[in-house]
């Protein structure tokens, strides 16, 4: 049986979310333009692999590990919610079309080109799906794992036995 550090825990973790990230954005340069909740559980990720790396740099110290833990358990957390918004067990936020700026200054004409333009993508619904599970179902179910990972880590044992 192999012995995995924490530190090697935080950066296999950080390593996953980092993946998560080139997943999406993948998908994105396929042409799935990501809705508001998409986008929003990119930012837990981001932070988990900047921890990871921190990590690498550090060594492992408790407050990155519990840093860790808190982005991909948020990131678990947004995908659970828009998961639950795609299978219309509650209402997601009433503006996922992208949005707009400048909506003070424009002139209705403006407004309206403008919305014209814009790519509404809705968070409730379903773009791509894998086995009957969505892009945020799969996220929520890597996040869950990546959450388990940063829990190891943060036990703060030496060794933890079982992981390569």
């Amino acid at each position: 049986m192999t012995q995995t550090s924490n530190k090697q825990l935080g950066m296999l973790a950080g390593a996953g979310s980092a993946a998560l990230l080139a997943a999406a954005l993948t998908f994105q340069s396929l042409g799935y333009a990501p809705c508001e909740l998409c986008i929003l559980q990119r930012w837990p990720h981001l932070a988990a692999a900047i921890i990871a790396a921190l990590m690498a740099v550090l060594g492992w110290r408790r407050w990155l590990a519990l840093l860790g833990l808190i982005a991909a358990a948020t990131a678990f957390g947004f995908a659970v919610y828009h998961t639950g918004v795609e299978m219309k067990l509650w209402l997601g936020p009433q503006h996922c079309s992208g949005g707009v700026s400048g909506l003070a200054t424009m002139s209705t004409g403006d407004l309206m080109a403008a919305l014209e333009k814009a790519p509404v993508v809705r968070c409730d619904e379903i773009s791509w799906s894998l086995f009957g599970i969505s892009m945020a179902g799969w996220n929520a179910i890597f996040s869950a794992g990546l959450t388990a990972l940063w829990a190891a880590c943060l036990r703060g044992r030496k060794r933890v036995a079982g992981l390569a």
